[in-house]
């Protein structure tokens, strides 16, 4: 039986969107394109989500890779991206017919330190029962170590647990942990469904 639903956070319960934060900060497209690889799909934004870089040194580093005139823009972006992560749409609704129907609530989420501020967006957070977050654990999904640790901090049974992402990689580390898993596609009722046909 499902007792717990755990959570990603981004582009499940919050919209992370990078194309929309360079499009906020970053007027010519070709910089947006270099920004794109240097920044949001660089080995050390990974390693930010892993606790192993600051974004002091996360923008030292990208810095070293991109010109000058670029400096000032990689740093406001890494000064503000992360304000803006709205919730998606019918979370809250869902987040509410969840609890009432006495499902305990958990976000697991590889991110960074920022968390701390994007967290204020996700609706009843107060009420969740737990967040694990990679940098803090310095694991990261879809590695079934983070999957097995989560369990042990919170005394949860694997088999009990439904974990819904918007990554299939990381459904499957969950998976091999021995949860259950759903892959999001952005539609609330999907869960319900899930926990539905789980109950059979």
């Amino acid at each position: 039986m499902i007792r717990n639903v755990v959570f990603d956070m981004g582009n499940v319960l919050l919209d992370f969107n990078p194309e929309r934060y360079l499009q906020n900060f970053v007027e010519r497209e070709e910089d947006r394109a270099l920004l794109r690889d240097e920044l949001f799909d660089s080995v050390e934004w990974v390693m930010t989500d892993h606790g192993r870089l600051d974004d002091e040194g996360l923008g030292d580093t990208v810095c070293g890779r991109v010109p000058e005139r670029l400096h000032g823009t990689v740093r406001r972006i890494l000064a503000h991206w992360y304000e803006d992560m709205p919730v998606y749409p019918g979370v809250k609704e869902l987040i509410e017919r969840l609890m009432e129907q006495g499902y305990r609530l958990y976000v697991l989420s590889n991110v960074s330190e920022n968390y701390r501020i994007m967290r204020q967006n996700i609706p009843h957070i107060e009420d969740f029962d737990g967040e694990f977050i990679s940098c803090k654990a310095h694991l990261l999904k879809p590695e079934p170590a983070i999957f097995a640790a989560f369990c042990e901090a919170f005394d949860l049974a694997p088999e009990e647990c439904l974990f819904i992402d918007d990554q299939k990689n990381n459904v499957y580390g969950a998976m091999r942990a021995g949860m259950q898993g759903l892959v999001y596609r952005g539609r609330p009722e999907s869960v319900e469904a899930r926990l539905e046909a789980l109950k059979v």
